[in-house]
Parts: C-alpha cells; structure tokens; sequence
C-alpha cells in the first residue's frame, strides 16, 4: 500500500512539541480515551509526558503486553472504536505478536505504539532492540517505523485511517527514542484517503441484478451471517434484507449478536459445534447468501461440499476472501452496509415460512438429543451447558458474552443469547487461549453501561490470569464464569473420539482459584453442587464488583454437535 501521498492539506504548524506529547495529542485529536500498556526503557519519554494528562487519557496498566493487545481487542469490539496500545521495545514489543495476529484474523481494529532504541542504534543489536517492523509485517495491517519527530502525527493519522477503514486490523507505529524526545511543530489532520488504497469497491449494477435474480428464484436460500455486518454497522440494513427476502439466516461465531437470536428467521449457529439445521440443511439449499464472512474452515467443513447444491452470492469487503475458500457464483465486493440495500431494493418480498419450518423440526431433533442432556441434566455433576444457559437466563440474555476458547466457548455461543449487536467477544480465527480474560477487561471498559460476563476454563484462564491484578488496580467490574473440568478440555475431547481416550498431558492439578482471586482483591464463590448455583449467580449479579464464580464441572462432558475435521458440515454428529 503507497502511504506517500494523501488528499491532505498542508496542516498550518503550531508550537513546538516534543515527539512524546506530539503522540499523545494525536491519540486525543482521534477521540482517544484509553490506553492499554505497559512503560519500558525506550518508551519512557512517552510515559512521562501521559503523566502531565491523567485527566484527559485514561491508562490501563496491564500485567503483561500480550494482555494489553487483547484488552484493546475487547474495547474495539464492544465499543467500535480504535483499541490503542502503548509498549516499550524488544521482548515489551514482540510479547504483543499472538495479540496482533489475533487482530488480525479477526478484524479487529487497533493501534500499537511501540517504542524503540535511538535511531543510531538501529541494527547495532543494542539492549533491546529488535526488528519489529519485519517481525510484524504478517501480523499486521500496515506498519512503520517512525525516526523523526515531526513525522509522528502524519504516522499516528494514517495508522488510525488503515487501521479503521475497510477490513479493519491492528497496525503498528514503531518509533526510536531520539523521535519521542526531539521537538518539532505540532499540527495534525486526520486522513481521509490515501493514494491506491481503496477500502471498499463499489459493486457493479449488473451483479446486484444478477444476485437478486438469484435470491428471487431461490426456494431453499440460507443467509449466512458474519462479523462483517457488526464491524459495518449494518445490522439494520440486514435486518431489512431479511424483512423483504423472507429467508432464514444462521450466523458464524464472530456473527453472534448481529441478528438477536430470538428473531423468528434466526435458525442458529454455523459450522463445527454450532446447531444441527442449518448445518445439516447445507446440502439442500438452492442459494447462500455469505454476508461479511469468509467461509472459515470451522465454518465450511470439507469445502468441496459446502453447498454443493446451491449458487452462492458472496457479499465481502476484502476481495482476497472472494473465492478463497468457496467459489463464489456472484461477488459482490463492498461494504455491506451499502451493497445489502442495494439488493433489498431489487428483490421481491417473499415468504419463506415452510422452509425455515424444516429448520425448526431440526430443533427439536437437537434439543431432544443434545440439549436436553446439555442443559437439564437429571443426575451427576454440573454441565458446561447447564452452568451457561442458567447465567444466560439470569441476565435475560441481555449481557456481553467474552470468552476464553476451548469447550467452554462453544458451550456459550451455544446456549448463551443476544439481544443487541456487540455483545459477543472472543477469538475466532486464531483461537488464542488466554485471551478471554484481558478482553473482558477492555470489554468492560469500552462498554461501562452493560454487564460483561467471561466465560473461560481452567487451562486458559491461566494463560494470563496475571491478569486478575489489572483488574483490582483498576476497579474493573468483570464477572467471571470459571467452568473447571481440571482438563484442557478441547483437547481431551478429540483425544476421547479420535485417539482411543489417550489423555496424553491433559488433565491439569489446579491451584486454588479462591485464594488467587481473594489475594487480588476479587469476589469468590465455588460452586459443585447443582442446587447452590441460582443462588451463586444471584451473588454474581449483586455485587458491583469484579467477581469470579467457580462451576467446578463434569471432567468428561463434551460439546455436541459436532462435525468431524475435513468432513461435510452435513456429516454432524449429534453424540
């Protein structure tokens, strides 16, 4: 991407600054108002001059720089804005990667600024210093390296723009010591386009044609839900798509919340663990219509037989999806904020009432076989399930949902509803264990009107279970769901039906999580028994506190549906 010129005018400069305070006016003239770091030598300058604007920036001091990248990735998502990082170099800057990567899967939008030895050092293998510049170009967006000071507001403008436009993503600012320190004129103009960087394409009038001719002629048609139409903002735009065109739609992971999950044409969750009709319907469908999703490999199962009796109309922001994994019949590369009317306004109203009945007998056939034993349980010990369809009832489905990946983030995207558009986070893409409980902190923090309620297991909570000190420095009112199995769940459950029950290093020996929650300050209760659970969640909810509730669950539970890896979607196992 050529970032060299812009449609900027030449900003008039006013007085000098140093490059520190010129980053932090930039972070402020883009609507700043938190921060997630950790301060470092080559960093310092910057952190010294955040000190003189404590009332204006607020600053999260996470326990680890991995943290703060999840962090902001859970503020980004609730909120919509730009999460912001700010790290110091070497190990502070590449502790960030897994974060950056998972960002970037996701379509997270951020900005990290990390510090860096003084330009004169640069390649001297100077007390650390690394190229992070080059270790990050898979994992980012667009990044740069800033050795000047007055180049800082231009690189901080152009970050935010990359950074928010189009398919969003994390970028990286890199910038020496001697930058942060020197002085220069400070003015600053947001971008508003740069030069061979086309965010989003318009489609052409004879693929909407054609796509709605298509959804006109379709008698068994399935809209596909992804995060696209969240990170749009389009979710009433789909809402009347779907109005007009009668059709059923069923959602990916990171679509949860775009569609409330009580709408009469919702049918439930795609792919590897989501619900068995619209997976199992795959094969008689005669249209998808993929909305802001990429056809994920969770998602799509073997591919060559993803809809192998169905045209596909594949409505995408960034081409390099189209056709990646599924062939797409008509592409309809845009923003699908914009390309969605524009086919509402060419299609015929429709019903498709028997049709999303079929999707409905599916249901009971799930909750027969599934969820009944999932949810309502008549005997042993308590279920992942169980424990989360009795938090969702508890806050009316009404809360944001962040979890932490494994077992007991399927079971929630499961059994837990939405009500609103922004309510569900957790990596998807990447699948980063640890990253639950940081992203519910920025979560909380980017959404301090709602309830925020972390599911995450025992392994991967204490991936950065550090973490629970950012919550007591910072007063952060999260509660935490800890469904403890003493496993690494996941895995042991492909070990169970793939690997003859080798539990080959599964099983965990915990610590106590009451004495390490207590010890940072956080509200504790442990729950085994089945009767002591509305009334543990009841606790949960009164107290305006971070809280952690810890289910101790069945060891050998397993998340059902499930569609064995590489095989069609509509190879679903029920048990």
């Amino acid at each position: 991407m050529d970032t060299t010129q812009t449609n900027m005018s030449e900003p008039q400069p006013g007085p000098s600054v140093t490059g520190a305070q010129a980053l932090i006016e930039s972070f402020l003239r883009e609507g700043v108002d938190t921060i997630f770091g950790y301060p470092g030598g080559a960093i310092i300058p910057v952190y010294d001059a955040l000190y003189d604007y404590r009332d204006r920036l607020r600053h999260i001091l996470v326990r680890h720089e991995q943290g703060a990248v999840h962090a902001a990735q859970g503020y980004a998502r609730v909120s919509g804005r730009v999460g912001v990082c700010l790290v110091t170099s070497g190990p502070g800057a590449t502790n960030t990667v897994t974060g950056l990567a998972d960002a970037l899967m996701d379509s997270t939008p951020l900005v990290l600024v990390t510090g860096q030895v003084g330009s004169s050092l640069l390649g001297t293998d100077a007390f650390q210093e690394t190229n992070f510049v080059g270790i990050t170009q898979a994992v980012t967006k667009w990044n740069c390296q800033v050795k000047r000071t007055e180049e800082i507001p231009g690189a901080i403008a152009k970050a935010f723009y990359i950074a928010r436009s189009g398919r969003p993503g994390p970028v990286v600012v890199d910038i020496t010591k001697d930058a942060q320190c020197g002085t220069a004129p400070f003015s600053y103009e947001k971008v508003a386009s740069i030069r061979s960087y086309v965010p989003a394409s318009v489609p052409s009038e004879e693929r909407i044609a054609e796509a709605a001719r298509l959804i006109d002629a379709a008698q068994r048609p399935l809209a596909m839900i992804g995060q696209g139409v969240i990170l749009s903002g389009g979710e009433a735009e789909l809402r009347a798509f779907l109005d007009k065109s009668g059709m059923p739609a069923a959602s990916t992971l990171l679509g949860l919340s775009a569609l409330p999950t009580d709408s009469p044409q919702y049918v439930g969750m795609l792919g590897m663990h989501g619900n068995y009709g619209p997976n199992i319907k795959n094969r008689d469908c005669d249209l998808l219509l993929a909305v802001g999703m990429r056809f994920d490999d969770r998602v799509t199962g073997n591919p060559g037989c993803f809809g192998a009796n169905a045209k596909i109309i594949h409505l995408e922001i960034d081409p390099a999806e189209i056709g990646k994994i599924v062939p797409a019949d008509v592409p309809l590369v845009g923003d699908v904020k914009q390309t969605l009317p524009l086919l509402t306004g060419r299609i015929q109203a429709r019903s498709h009432r028997a049709w999303i009945d079929e999707f409905r007998a599916c249901d009971k056939i799930e909750y027969e076989k599934v969820i009944r034993r999932a949810v309502h349980p008549a005997e042993g010990r308590i279920r992942m399930g169980e424990a989360v369809a009795a938090v969702a009832r508890a806050y009316d489905n009404d809360a944001v949902l962040v979890t932490d990946v494994g077992q007991q983030q399927m079971f929630a995207a499961r059994y837990f509803g939405f009500r609103r558009s922004r309510s569900m986070v957790t990596s998807g893409g990447l699948g980063t264990m640890g990253f639950g409980l940081p992203a519910a902190i920025g979560a909380k923090l980017g959404a301090p009107d709602r309830e925020v309620c972390l599911f995450a297991g025992d392994g991967g909570l204490q991936m950065t279970i550090q973490e629970l000190g950012t919550i007591f420095q910072s007063q952060v009112a999260v509660k935490i769901v800890l469904l403890n199995n003493s496993f690494l769940g996941m895995v042991r459950q492909w070990q169970e039906l793939f690997y003859d029950r080798r539990y080959s290093f599964t099983e965990l020996a915990n610590p106590d999580f009451g004495l390490i929650a207590r010890g940072n300050g956080i509200a504790y209760r442990c729950v085994e028994r089945r009767g002591e659970l509305s009334e543990a969640i009841a606790e949960m909810q009164a107290c305006r506190g971070a809280y952690l509730l810890e289910v101790r669950v069945e060891g050998e539970d397993n998340v059902f549906p499930m569609v064995p890896a590489g095989a069609p979607v509509a190879a679903i196992r029920l048990e």
